[in-house]
């Protein structure tokens, strides 16, 4: 079992019994991309880690093709208006999950110069991201394919500067607060009420180099700070 594999089971009290499905996903990457849909873990109130794939599909869509189109535009669910939008309402009351992170990299633009720095919550190895999550089943095959939004907010200060386009920040769950986001009896009141910008005074973040999209995903040296020139 690899080591983020270990790290993840522990950190969140879950079980590993999928290790085959484990061993190929939940490895030491230190970049996804969610345009290529990866797979990836998520925890649910399921005993076991699970595994997703990042763009929902809505459990009523009607084929493959509408599926494909619509997971491009939910990588991400606005908290402001998940309850309203038809892509979201009908997991954010049930089915919402947590996305483990280590860190996640945004970008500052400065005139035509974009900035990339990667961002942590202090003193986690892992933290806790909002999601919601859902189970469609392809009419045409049969075959349930699962898939998950994070879900942002608008920005605290330190990303306000970081993310200094349109302000944006996922979703950051205290630890205290995991086991209550995931309880399915929540009321709509009580589900707003986590989704709130993370305090900045317990994040930190660094530059790092403009060339870690081009890097194997796997290459640590992709989250080392930017040397100064």
């Amino acid at each position: 079992m690899s080591k983020k594999a270990q790290r993840l089971a522990a950190r969140y009290g879950k079980q590993l019994n999928i290790i085959e499905i484990a061993e190929k996903i939940i490895q030491e990457q230190y970049h996804v991309s969610a345009f290529n849909n990866p797979d990836f873990p998520i925890i649910t109130t399921d005993p076991e880690i699970q595994v997703y794939k990042w763009g929902l599909i809505p459990f009523w869509i009607k084929n493959e093709e509408a599926a494909n189109k619509i997971r491009a535009r939910t990588y991400n669910a606005r908290a402001e208006s998940i309850f309203e939008k038809p892509s979201f309402r009908g997991s954010i009351n049930t089915k919402r999950c947590i996305v483990p992170s280590t860190g996640f990299f945004d970008w500052r633009h400065e005139g035509k110069k974009k900035i990339p720095y990667f961002i942590q919550v202090n003193d986690e190895d892992i933290f806790s991201m909002a999601g919601i999550y859902s189970d469609w089943t392809d009419p045409q095959t049969g075959e349930i394919i699962k898939t998950f939004s994070i879900i942002t907010t608008e920005a605290n200060d330190l990303m306000k500067y970081i993310h200094n386009t349109n302000s944006r920040m996922p979703v950051i769950l205290l630890q205290e607060e995991e086991k209550n986001w995931l309880d399915p009896r929540l009321t709509k009141q009580e589900i707003e009420s986590f989704l709130h910008p993370f305090p900045d005074t317990l994040m930190k973040a660094y530059e790092i180099n403009n060339d870690f999209i081009l890097k194997n995903p796997h290459d640590p040296s992709i989250i080392e700070p930017k040397k100064s020139a």
